[in-house]
């Protein structure tokens, strides 16, 4: 922690979680100001800290504009203490709706909506899955209208073979293949939780607010109704042999819940709240759909403006090869302007020195640009963040060249995946009092009145 205070000035706390707590801090180099995530968990070596999950898929998934950025990471070896240094955002969805009055405009819930998907779409892509998408892990920038996906903690990569972990992801966003089955989900279950993050912008009230699994399981039946006895048939052979005898129901469905949305809306609620994730669609058709038609021309807009600045760019920096053969038309054009008040000079002599000037700045940019390679050459094996030097308190987490890794610790001929399973050393924390799972023979629907976020591990 001494080393933290060396650097930053914490001002104030942002907010707390099972595993960690969110500070506002000020740099004291500069007077930035950046979050500071400190891990509640004891680490005990850099190896340690390499491994850990969330530093590897901040790293792998950035930069992108709807990933929350990864600054810099500090690890205290003498206290075990682990901070993450990443960008300071306004707040998170929830804080924002929860003392709303009024409904968001269609556009702003539109433009939110636009942006979650494209995060969603970007991490799917690059092989990893979130598993734990909520209000509270979706952080806004209110006065650009940014929002980035936050949280990483409970990734995993979509390549890792199932079973996973049951008691993932938060209940009230949890999909119907956590709830019925042995760890037995895919990626789809980010796009349930996509869903019910969606009904709850638009409604400002969650979707599916179970006080248990049992409850959670009979307020999705109330409302999209009982899946037919192929899925559940289908969804049976993952679970324990648990029979599901539930009763039959129609479900109010979605529309009624929601009636000042409109029926685009209503359709991709449907489609992301699919029971069977088979037929649920993925991130990247959600961003195809007619709905997101004008954030996407946008979006065109931004590109193509974009690349004509990078264009405009580089014919500023590319240099004429007959650069006297330049001069002179530029000065015939200033002849032009009457209130030029500078003479200018028609003939100019060879500039003897500029060829070998240039060739001076290549040379140095391809021994950087050869030294870099080698670098990583020389990491490349591990597949993992270098390891940090002992006597630093600090490390870049982007910049891999500048640091120096300590191979001996690894196989020369083993290649380490690059979202490792974490240590079987590090303890991992399960909820002390774990809900009883799949005793859905006869059940009541529990009362739900006063229920609070706290209760669905929120």
């Amino acid at each position: 922690m001494n080393i933290l205070l060396q650097k930053y000035r914490i001002l104030g706390i942002k907010g707390e979680g099972t595993f960690s707590e969110v500070l506002k801090c000020e740099r004291v180099k500069d007077g930035t100001l950046w979050a500071c995530k400190k891990m509640k968990q004891s680490f005990r070596s850099y190896h340690e800290v390499n491994n850990l999950r969330e530093i590897q898929a901040m790293r792998h998934l950035n930069p992108h504009r709807n990933i929350l950025d990864l600054q810099e990471v500090i690890f205290d070896k003498k206290s075990g203490v682990l901070v993450l240094i990443c960008e300071l955002m306004d707040m998170n969805i929830y804080e924002y709706i929860r003392d709303k009055r009024s409904y968001l405009s269609e556009r702003t819930v539109k433009n939110y909506m636009y942006q979650l998907c494209k995060s969603i779409d970007h991490i799917h892509r690059l092989g990893i899955f979130h598993r734990d998408v909520k209000p509270e892990n979706i952080l806004l920038k209110l006065h650009e209208n940014l929002l980035k996906l936050a949280d990483f903690g409970s990734c995993r990569m979509l390549s890792s073979p199932p079973p996973y972990t049951e008691y993932i992801s938060t209940r009230w966003y949890r999909a119907p293949e956590c709830l019925l089955t042995e760890g037995h989900y895919t990626y789809k279950m980010d796009i349930w939780s996509v869903g019910c993050v969606f009904f709850e912008i638009i409604c400002l009230r969650p979707l599916f607010p179970g006080v248990n699994e049992v409850d959670q399981i009979a307020k999705i039946h109330d409302v999209i109704g009982t899946p037919s006895r192929d899925l559940l048939n289908k969804i049976q052979k993952w679970s324990r042999g648990v029979p599901y005898n539930f009763s039959d129901k129609r479900g109010t469905g979605i529309a009624k819940l929601i009636p000042h949305a409109s029926q685009e809306a209503v359709n991709l609620i449907q489609c992301l709240c699919s029971y069977d994730q088979d037929e649920r669609i993925t991130a990247h058709q959600a961003l195809k759909l007619p709905y997101f038609r004008e954030f996407r021309d946008i979006d065109q807009v931004r590109l193509k403006s974009s690349t004509k600045m990078m264009d405009v760019s580089k014919k500023n920096i590319c240099l004429d090869k007959d650069l006297t053969a330049a001069l002179p038309r530029i000065s015939e054009e200033g002849k032009n302007d009457s209130d030029s008040k500078f003479s200018v000079i028609t003939n100019l002599p060879k500039a003897q020195s500029l060829p070998s000037h240039l060739s001076h700045h290549k040379e140095r940019r391809k021994r950087k640009h050869k030294k870099s390679r080698e670098n990583q050459e020389f990491l490349s094996h591990t597949g993992l963040l270098p390891q940090l030097m002992v006597h630093s308190s600090a490390v870049n987490p982007f910049s891999r060249a500048n640091l120096q890794t300590d191979t001996s610790k690894f196989n020369a001929g083993s290649r380490l995946k690059i979202l490792p399973n974490i240590s079987k050393a590090t303890k991992s924390q399960k909820p002390s009092n774990g809900p009883t799972k799949n005793i859905y023979r006869n059940y009541k629907l529990a009362p739900i009145l006063g229920a609070k976020r706290e209760a669905a591990g929120l």
